[in-house]
C-alpha cells in the first residue's frame, strides 16, 4: 500500500514546533517529517512516535540520493528501514535527486539529467530500496536551476516511466514545478498534464524567493498565487489528494503558521467543490 494519509491538507513538523504540538494537539489532519531527523533515536524519536499514535505521519527522506552514481549508502537504507518499523508511517518519500559523488556527500538536491541511461540507473535503485523496506515509495520532483543539454524526456515523463517499471508512486511538487518553469521557461501545466492522478499519491505546496533574477525553492514564503492556481487544477483534475504545506526558513511561531494551514486547508475544501472525482 502506498500510503494511508486522510485526503486533506498536512502540515510538516519541524524541531522548534514539536513541543507545542504534543501539548496542544492542534486539529491537523497529519504530519510529515525528514527521516534523517529521527535516525538518531533518543528524544526525538520519542517525540515523533508518541505525535503518531494521535495523528498519521509522513517520511520524507531528504538525503538518500537516488540519482547519485554511488553506491546506495547501505547504512542509511538500514536506519531507515528501521524508524520505518518503529514508526508505522503511511507513507514513505524519496527525492528524485543526486547528492553524492565519491565519497563527497552534498547538502543539497541536485536535479537528475535525464540522459539516456538514467532510466535504468534509478529504476535498479528505486527496487532496491522498496525491497530493503517491503514497501512502495514516494518518488518527489526537485527544483532546478540550470537546464542540462542532451535531455530526452521531460521530467513528468520520466517520473511517468518510473512508475510504470517499478510499481513506485509520485509526491507531486506543485511548487518545484512552477520554480522550473520561472527557471527554464517551462510550461508547468502542460508537465502536469502529462500525470495521470491515479499515479499520484501526494501533494507539496510551499513558498519560493527571489535571488538575483533566479526563483529558489526556498520554503520560506507563503505560497504563491501561481502554485495555489496549480493545486486547484491538480486536485480538479486528479480528485482528493493529501496536500502538504512546506516551511523551512524564515520558520514562523506555530500559531502563525497553523493560520497558515488553515487558509491551505479551506483553500484545498473549496477547490473540491463540485468536483465529480478523478476524471485524468
Amino acid at each position: 500500500m502506498f500510503n494511508n494519509l486522510p485526503c486533506e491538507a498536512g502540515l510538516g513538523l519541524r524541531a522548534p514546533h514539536v513541543a507545542e504540538v504534543l501539548v496542544q494537539r492542534p486539529a491537523v489532519a497529519w504530519w510529515e517529517v525528514h527521516s534523517e531527523n529521527y535516525f538518531g533515536g533518543g528524544e526525538p524519536l520519542a517525540a515523533l512516535c508518541h505525535l503518531r499514535a494521535d495523528y498519521p505521519v509522513s517520511l520524507h527522506g531528504i538525503g538518500l540520493g537516488l540519482g547519485s552514481l554511488s553506491p546506495l549508502d547501505t547504512k542509511h537504507l538500514a536506519q531507515l528501514k528501521q524508524l520505518v518499523a518503529r514508526v508505522e508511517p503511511a507513507a514513505v518519500s524519496e527525492h528524485l535527486a543526486w547528492n553524492r559523488h565519491s565519497e563527497r556527500y552534498f547538502n543539497d538536491l541536485f536535479p537528475i539529467p535525464r540522459v539516456a541511461g538514467v532510466i535504468e540507473h534509478l529504476v535498479e535503485r528505486i527496487v532496491q530500496v522498496q525491497d530493503v523496506l517491503q514497501r512502495p515509495i514516494l518518488l518527489e520532483n526537485v527544483s532546478s536551476y540550470v537546464g542540462f543539454a542532451g535531455e530526452m524526456i521531460s521530467e513528468a515523463e520520466l517520473m511517468a516511466e518510473l512508475v510504470r517499471r517499478t510499481g513506485c508512486g509520485l509526491l507531486v511538487d506543485l511548487n518545484n514545478f512552477y520554480v522550473n518553469s520561472l527557471n527554464l521557461g517551462l510550461d508547468a501545466e502542460q508537465e502536469l498534464s502529462r500525470i495521470t492522478g491515479d499515479t499520484v499519491h501526494e501533494i507539496h505546496v510551499a513558498g519560493f524567493e527571489w535571488f538575483e533574477g533566479t526563483a529558489i525553492d526556498t520554503h520560506g514564503a507563503p505560497i504563491s498565487t501561481e502554485v495555489l492556481a496549480l493545486l486547484r487544477l491538480s486536485l480538479q483534475r486528479w480528485g482528493p489528494k493529501p496536500v502538504l504545506l512546506e516551511r523551512d526558513t524564515n520558520l514562523a511561531d506555530f500559531s502563525s503558521l497553523f493560520q497558515e494551514y488553515c487558509s491551505l486547508d479551506q483553500f484545498v475544501n473549496e477547490s473540491l467543490i463540485n468536483t465529480p472525482g478523478v476524471y485524468a
